[in-house]
């Protein structure tokens, strides 16, 4: 009787330990320890600078006006700005690191050639970039909940209606406003995930994620491209304000979101096809 030797076979990790490892790794890094701490400041800071003012200005948006001795306004108000440049800096900042940082690491090389699924292997890196944009978007609120009921005030919650909504729903609208701005993020995510598969620079992957949002922004003000407008993904990123209005108005909310999954979608595709017929 002959012996035969066979190759071991080679197993992957189980999934839950390697997104574990990658929610590790994200979480540890000091560079995005110190963006959830600069988020968690800016609710503090405007919160402190319109009560010191006694007020916002007058003609400025109206949902910083409606801070004044209204705190839970205040989430809103700081995910408005946050949402702006902030957070998706944040998340452009993570998703660069995911692949291309890996990459110029030389570790991308090495993954590529684990026995791991390359599909699975991206949606690792995306369970990260998501966390990181829905914790970033969190840190936003909450900070923005205890400055607000702190600093400025307030017993509930005084809409742009007019309306004054008791402490538990108010909160509902505040859990809704990070919600609807966690997909937003997650799909700027998956843009600059899409963006970091190809290049082995991350600062090229956060340069072209914010240039073109900055672009987005601008051609969204152009009256004359209307037509274009519904598919820039920047076009209802104010509308989270509408969360603030009594009755809720969900249209262009709901709007939003659609725009906002179609993205997410052809994101995570290319993304996905990119690195599975990557050459390594």
């Amino acid at each position: 009787m002959t012996l035969v030797d066979t190759p071991p076979v080679r197993t992957s990790a189980p999934l839950g330990r390697v997104v574990l490892a990658e929610l590790r790794w994200v979480l540890r890094r000091p560079r995005n320890l110190l963006a959830l701490l600069m988020l968690a400041a800016l609710p503090v800071l405007l919160g402190t600078a319109i009560t010191l003012a006694g007020g916002p200005s007058r003609g400025g948006p109206s949902v910083l006006t409606a801070v004044a001795g209204n705190g839970l306004v205040l989430p809103v108000a700081a995910l408005v700005l946050a949402q702006s440049l902030l957070l998706p800096l944040v998340v452009a900042m993570v998703a660069a690191d995911a692949l291309a940082g890996e990459s110029a690491h030389g570790t991308l090389r090495g993954l590529l050639l684990a026995p791991v699924s390359r599909v699975r292997l991206v949606g690792v890196k995306a369970v990260g970039v998501l966390v990181m944009a829905v914790l970033s978007v969190t840190v936003v609120a909450v900070s923005g909940v205890v400055t607000g009921l702190v600093i400025v005030g307030g017993d509930g919650l005084v809409t742009l209606s007019g309306t004054t909504l008791p402490m538990g729903s108010a909160l509902g609208r505040v859990a809704l406003a990070v919600g609807w701005s966690s997909v937003q993020m997650a799909a700027v995510g998956a843009v600059a995930l899409a963006i970091s598969a190809f290049t082995d620079h991350p600062l090229v992957v956060m340069a072209a994620t914010m240039g073109g949002l900055i672009t987005f922004g601008v051609l969204g003000t152009i009256p004359a491209l209307d037509w274009l407008h519904p598919l820039l993904l920047t076009t209802d990123w104010s509308a989270v304000v509408d969360v603030l209005r009594d009755p809720l108005s969900g249209d262009t909310l709901a709007t939003g979101l659609f725009r906002a999954g179609c993205y997410l979608l052809v994101g995570m595709s290319v993304a996905v096809g990119r690195i599975a017929t990557k050459d390594v």
